[in-house]
């Protein structure tokens, strides 16, 4: 049986004609730039992330970079994140000409580790310490950092938080007893539409979830090019405005989200049982949840990401035959050739790195058959 990593036609197909519709209204309003599409969409993801406003943009990676220039980041400035994440989260530091500061990960999230995160922070002196402009975890695989921790570093600190979320959106976590969803305990959240994620677009989008309205006033100046009014420019800012028909298309999609969630969750929860009944837990590590018993989404599965002995052999096997997998991610920010200058080397972030080398994400979409887990296992099974 062949089994894709991805496969984004279940969800079409059942929205499809809504999706349709929708896109449809978009162009024969002939509105397509901003508009009543941008404002309903902000409205709602902002009540979904539990945010008091949300702000539409162009990219997850265009949210990150918008967060920071709001900041005010640039040439001499340092930003803490996570040594192992998707190259956006260190890519838009570095594209403001600031440094990004890696932070080694936690085993079992892959998450930003904080006791790492207050080891950097109390290594530097103080004249270093006030370079540091932002701190940005990332909400990896669809589950979010030790939020509670992080914040707890920051406000001692008093360094601001942007929340990459990408992979995460409508992910829970506690914060003094109660429950938040990612892109609502920061100073920022920022997501991505890529149409791969849990909540994805028909093409590139993204949204910056805030609580405080003059950030949200801010981001949305910077978002037009810093005008409030056309040819009058106030600051500088960008071109970062999020295309009207995507935000049509997720406005279709968002009532949705919390069943596909489940949909991951389950599918999950079958590969796990599935390991154990072939007697794999010597050889594969499952998706460690930090938060499993009083959270329902604590883990939301964009990807369903195992350990796995002599895994690029592993890789190699399945796609022999026919069963998609990927690597998420093969290499860490410190080893990557446009951040050698910045003197990483080997045995930096040994965390890190050896997550690198054992990392295999395996097909969990909605709409993926209990034939096709099966079929996933099995041929592990076969393998090891």
């Amino acid at each position: 049986m062949k089994v894709p990593l991805l496969d984004l036609r279940p969800p079409l197909e059942e929205l499809h004609d809504e999706i349709v519709k929708a896109v449809t209204q978009v162009i024969d309003s002939t509105c397509y730039i901003m508009g009543p599409e941008i404002d309903g969409l902000e409205k709602e993801i902002s009540a979904y992330c539990g945010t008091n406003d949300a702000v539409g943009v162009s990219s997850g990676t265009d949210a990150l970079l918008l967060a920071l220039m709001v900041l005010d980041v640039g040439p001499g400035d340092l930003v803490l994140t996570s040594d192992f994440s998707f190259f956006a989260t260190a890519g838009v530091i570095a594209r403001l000409n600031s440094t990004p500061v890696f932070v080694d990960i936690d085993p079992q999230t892959f998450n930003i580790d904080p006791e790492s995160l207050r080891n950097t922070l109390t290594e530097m002196d103080a004249q270093t310490r006030k370079r540091v402009k932002a701190i940005i975890p990332v909400h990896l695989y669809g589950q979010c950092a030790d939020m509670e921790a992080i914040l707890n570093i920051s406000r001692e600190y008093n360094i601001p938080v942007i929340e990459d979320g990408a992979q995460a959106i409508g992910a829970e976590c506690e914060l003094d007893g109660q429950k938040k969803r990612a892109g609502s305990t920061g100073d920022f959240g920022c997501f991505s539409f890529f149409p791969s994620k849990n909540l994805g677009g028909v093409g590139d989008g993204g949204i910056v979830t805030v609580n405080n309205p003059e950030i949200a006033e801010q981001l949305r100046l910077k978002r037009v090019h810093g005008g409030e009014r056309k040819y009058y420019h106030r600051v500088i800012g960008g071109n970062f405005r999020l295309d009207p028909i995507q935000a049509a298309v997720i406005r279709v999609k968002l009532p949705h989200l919390n069943e596909w969630h489940k949909q991951r969750q389950e599918n999950a929860e079958h590969y796990n049982k599935l390991f154990v009944e072939k007697d794999l837990l010597g050889k594969v590590q499952l998706p460690f949840i930090a938060h499993p018993q009083n959270l329902q989404n604590a883990h939301i599965f964009n990807q369903y990401v195992i350990k796995a002995e002599r895994r690029d052999e592993l890789k190699s096997y399945l796609a022999e035959n026919e069963i998609a997998s990927e690597v998420y991610y093969p290499r860490p920010f410190h080893l990557q050739e446009c951040f050698l200058h910045l003197g990483g080397k080997i045995g930096d972030f040994p965390v890190a790195e050896a997550v690198t080398t054992e990392v295999l994400a395996l097909p969990i979409y909605p709409g993926m058959t209990k034939e096709m887990r099966e079929t996933v296992v099995e041929q592990i099974a076969n393998f090891y």
